[in-house]
């Protein structure tokens, strides 16, 4: 019998893992999608494991980044992410970055532990436990039963830097499996499937998802088609870039499928009044705020920005409020042949889940996208102002065709909504890619000016 007999095939309890928090508190900090990078782990607990198959734990760890619990008792502010780790009494040379460490103590003593999701054989069961439905303890595999995943895909781990991970299979299947988990459906669930209902070919279904009811109802990854030979907007551009190529073709384009998918998420969700002004340019105003206080480079800015702000609360509502992205930039965007696809409808992670699930003015997806031509114009040296502004003109120009309005006739919400996207990357850019914190700040000190 080996030592990892001890496992049930149901839960474990949380406690014959809390041996493991030494290694977890210095591996986490080293993920690229630890969101608390800029703040130290006071704590780590073990929230919930769960056996998936012999030899991997499905786990959650809750970090938390401050030693007094809130008020009753509740848990310390912090993160709750979704680890899956392969345990092994004798390590492979494979495995190479997966490993996390050999356990000291507990019932786990002598064992090695490993990011599972780097372990081929453990993707491919993962997979297994994906087709067919059914539970684990308080794991739930559910799919689509119209649609049925094949068996025997050979996975491959997608190496880019994001927020989660993601593994393709065979290259027909992505599966995303979320790192940062908050208590509700997903975004990234719940609006492709409802998108899929309403015929929206723009967007990739849902066809196959993990979720829990412990410690909290949660989405845990989502399985869905894989766009082989599709091309991202950022990969596109950076080529147009590099090659002296034009790129307001694909934007008038792009513009045009962002206007689709915004038609049909006001179709499948609820419809709103058009946003309260005053209301967003506060919230939008006490993030400039915080940001200031977290970036000191911003605070030279801080009263221009505030005027943007202030502007917003006395132009034009603009359009209602609907389901939107919430996080729409060049890199969430894809071109296979002629079209264009939308994905990665998760919003932006460092937000709570009820706000990225709650309606928003489409304006905010536009800023997103029109603050990623200006990353990807700031690239290449000399930097190529024309291009971006170039691409900005045909994207509005290509969502006002469908949409039916200008989004460039509402200057002063864009310019607000621009304006917060900016502040949002500052912070972003200090606390992951310091090396890139020029580009945003760059957009800060053209959006302090008043009229731009």
């Amino acid at each position: 019998m080996t030592k990892t007999a001890f496992l049930r095939p149901r839960s474990a309890p949380a406690e014959s893992l809390e041996s493991l928090a030494g290694l977890l508190r210095e591996w986490l900090p080293l993920q690229r999608w630890f969101a608390g990078k800029d703040r130290p782990v006071t704590d780590l607990g073990v929230l919930s494991t769960t056996e998936l198959f012999p030899g991997c734990l499905h786990v959650l760890v809750h970090a938390a980044h401050g030693g007094v619990p809130a008020p009753g008792g509740a848990t310390p502010a912090g993160d709750c992410y979704q680890l899956l780790l392969g345990v092994r009494e004798r390590p492979s040379p494979r495995l190479g970055k997966a490993l996390i460490g050999t356990v000291r103590d507990g019932l786990l003593a002598g064992l090695t532990v490993y990011d599972a999701l780097q372990d081929p054989r453990a993707a491919q069961l993962l997979l297994e436990r994906l087709r067919r439905p059914g539970t684990a303890g308080p794991l739930h595999f559910e799919g689509d039963p119209a649609h049925e995943v094949p068996a025997g895909l050979v996975p491959r781990l997608l190496k880019a830097e994001q927020s989660n991970s993601s593994l393709v299979y065979g290259d027909e299947y992505i599966l995303k499996v979320f790192r940062r988990i908050q208590p509700g459906v997903n975004p990234d669930l719940e609006v492709p499937g409802a998108l899929a209902r309403q015929g929206c070919h723009r967007v990739p279904a849902p066809v196959a998802w993990l979720r829990t009811t412990h410690p909290f109802k949660a989405t845990l990854g989502v399985l869905q088609p894989y766009l082989r030979n599709a091309a991202d907007g950022w990969t596109l551009a950076l080529d147009a870039l590099a090659s002296g190529d034009d790129f307001t073709a694909q934007a008038h384009d792009l513009g045009r499928a962002t206007a689709d998918v915004h038609l049909a998420l006001s179709s499948a969700f609820p419809v709103g009044a058009p946003g309260e002004n005053g209301q967003t340019a506060a919230a939008m105003t006490e993030r400039l705020t915080a940001a200031a206080h977290a970036v000191p480079a911003l605070q030279p800015y801080v009263p221009g920005l505030r005027g943007a702000f202030a502007a917003l609360a006395t132009c034009d509502a603009g359009p209602p409020a609907q389901r939107i992205h919430g996080d729409l930039h060049l890199g969430q965007v894809l071109r296979a042949g002629r079209e264009w696809f939308v994905i990665d409808f998760e919003g932006e992670p460092s937000r709570p889940l009820s706000e990225r699930r709650s309606a928003h003015s489409p304006v905010r997806d536009i800023a997103g996208m029109l603050r990623s031509f200006d990353y990807a114009a700031r690239q290449r040296r000399p930097w190529r102002p024309e291009w971006a502004r170039r691409c900005r003109e045909a994207y509005c120009a290509g969502y006002a065709a469908r949409a039916g309005w200008d989004p460039r006739k509402k200057h002063g919400l864009l310019r607000a909504y621009e304006t917060d996207r900016a502040v949002y990357e500052v912070l972003y850019e200090a606390r992951h890619r310091p090396d890139w914190l020029p580009v945003p700040m760059a957009a800060i000190e053209r959006l302090a000016v008043r009229g731009n």
